[in-house]
């Protein structure tokens, strides 16, 4: 039997978005549920066929299983790349027979080709939490562990626009070979709320938001949309948000809070944005 959740959405124009209603956004960018115990869940989206989603094993291993329906391929990883970052406790992550211990905020990357990938959690009693993005790969590149000593860090923002953030770029070029996979993790400090600021487009690349460490009562605000017509969406503790590339990617939350970003596309360059000054925001 399966263990692996999976749902497949197509992409929507920014035509089209402008006629979604609060439902409609939600069920076409949010993706509410990204951990179950003892189960894969991935959401695979066609805006550059990106897939998101996590694995939480807590009284055995999971494997990484081929979705026929989405992939049509013997293995999942025969033609893309796999990105991971662990937001829980202690595990590991085997790949091929070598065994890769990620701990809470370690990143692992996977290349091209690999067949055997297994999810394990160190104690059940705090079990690791995967998240996972996965894109297309044209080429094989080797696993890598990456921790966070190990990350390129940047640091933006200030206190007095409440946007102080770390930057920790993980799996990126700067770091670790990889196709077209860029993930990351950026924390708030006590006291900043905003995300992303200047909000910005890149037309060339996609991306997926994950925020986590939300504090039990608080939520985040994630605005999205052209930037002379936004959207929000409140979102929770360990949920998921899909950004097109016509689309700004920030949030404002009622607390700190940390949040993982990852996105494919056309390019390496992160810093290959087209920025909107605040104050043109619409």
């Amino acid at each position: 039997m399966s263990h692996t959740i999976f749902e497949s959405r197509y992409a929507v124009g920014p035509n089209e978005a402008k006629g979604l209603d609060t439902k409609g956004l939600r069920e076409n960018f949010l993706i509410e549920k990204v951990f179950t115990a003892d189960k894969i869940h991935f959401v695979y989206t066609h805006y550059d066929r990106y897939m998101a989603g996590g694995a939480m094993p807590v009284e055995g291993r999971l494997q990484l299983e081929t979705i026929d329906e989405l992939l049509k391929e013997p293995y999942f990883l025969a033609r893309r790349e796999l990105g991971i970052i662990n937001v829980g406790g202690a595990g590991q992550v085997e790949v091929d027979g070598t065994v890769y211990e990620v701990g809470h905020k370690e990143a692992l990357y996977v290349g091209k080709g690999a067949k055997d990938v297994y999810f394990s959690s160190n104690d059940k009693a705090s079990p690791a939490k995967f998240y996972l993005n996965s894109t297309p790969a044209h080429q094989s590149f080797p696993t890598k562990r990456v921790t966070k000593d190990e990350a390129n860090k940047i640091e933006l923002g200030s206190l007095e626009t409440s946007n102080h953030r770390t930057i920790n770029q993980m799996l990126l070029n700067k770091v670790v070979d990889t196709c077209q996979l860029q993930m990351g993790m950026t924390e708030l400090r006590p006291g900043s709320v905003w995300n992303t600021m200047p909000a910005h487009t890149h037309d060339r690349r996609m991306e997926v938001y994950f925020y986590f460490e939300v504090p039990e009562g608080q939520a985040v605000s994630h605005f999205m949309g052209p930037i002379d017509e936004t959207r929000h969406i409140w979102m929770h503790n360990e949920q998921a948000v899909i950004s097109p590339p016509w689309s700004i990617h920030a949030g404002a939350g009622t607390s700190n809070y940390t949040f993982i970003w990852g996105m494919a596309g056309e390019n390496l360059d992160y810093d290959d944005m087209d920025k909107c000054p605040i104050t043109k925001l619409r």
